[in-house]
């Protein structure tokens, strides 16, 4: 009876491992809004979270620092509030390593981030390369914005599955947008159009004819009253320059789930 026993239980080990490996290979990106610029990608047992800015500070979060149990890398765009969020109490909790730009990586080890939490033993990076960071190729890309410390950018990320995510971090249109878009073919652009301060619609949706990405996420508006209260015209503006793109709304707690299948 043991020896049945121990063999079905090394029966459902493999199943289990089995299962996960196959389901690790799909490649699928699982990505979760939460409101802003704030997101968390999840593939292949990995967890990434991008200007966590949560609640009660981003009042249209429905998640707080309390809630998150698990991440392991923190990427920070540039160093506006809304961005920054709660990476050092997220990354001192989690033991994420953060990565953000050089200059703004030392601001965070002068407001209590450990330098030990920061990627490159405390240097952070800036634009420029492909790095990996777990499996995951990493590249930070320019941004047309403001940060008070060191430059904003954006991030170029690529999966183990093959899957590329692109999150642009709080940027205007620019024309290099269509390099970036030809060297690394994007499963999903997350692309502000709030205006003001970012893209507004308009450009936004011609930035789609520049990048090329197979489905697209707006982010940044809905939040403060000089930005875009919702996506409509985002939406209406990308089915006339880029009826090739699939866009994907999503309310602050909503997940999509990014299968790769890259449109060119």
């Amino acid at each position: 009876m043991k020896k049945l026993l121990s063999m079905f239980g090394t029966i459902a080990a493999l199943v289990m491992i089995l299962f996960s490996a196959a389901y690790a290979e799909t490649g699928d990106v699982t990505v979760t809004f939460w409101g802003q610029s704030a997101f968390k990608l999840e593939s292949g047992g990995k967890t990434i979270l991008i200007d966590p800015w949560l609640a009660p500070g981003n009042w249209v979060s429905p998640v707080t620092v309390d809630s998150i149990t698990k991440a392991d890398y923190i990427l920070v765009t540039h160093d506006h509030f809304d961005h920054v969020g709660d990476t050092i109490a997220l990354s001192k909790k989690t033991g994420a390593i953060v990565v953000a730009e050089y200059e703004t990586a030392q601001k965070l080890i002068g407001l209590g981030l450990p330098p030990a939490n920061v990627l490159n033993g405390g240097f952070g990076r800036s634009i420029g390369g492909a790095m990996d960071i777990g499996g995951i190729s990493l590249v930070m890309t320019p941004a047309v914005h403001s940060s008070d410390s060191g430059v904003a950018g954006g991030y170029i990320l690529t999966f183990p599955g093959g899957a590329t995510v692109y999150h642009a971090g709080d940027t205007a249109i620019f024309g290099d947008m269509q390099i970036y878009g030809s060297l690394y073919p994007m499963d999903l652009a997350l692309l502000p159009i709030g205006g003001e301060f970012t893209m507004d619609a308009m450009q936004a949706a011609e930035s789609l004819r520049l990048l090329r990405p197979g489905q697209a996420i707006p982010m940044h508006y809905g939040t403060f009253p000089m930005l875009a209260s919702d996506a409509g015209e985002f939406v209406a503006q990308a089915k006339k320059v880029a009826p090739y793109v699939g866009i994907v709304v999503l309310t602050p707690g909503q997940s999509y789930i990014l299968h790769p299948k890259t449109i060119q």
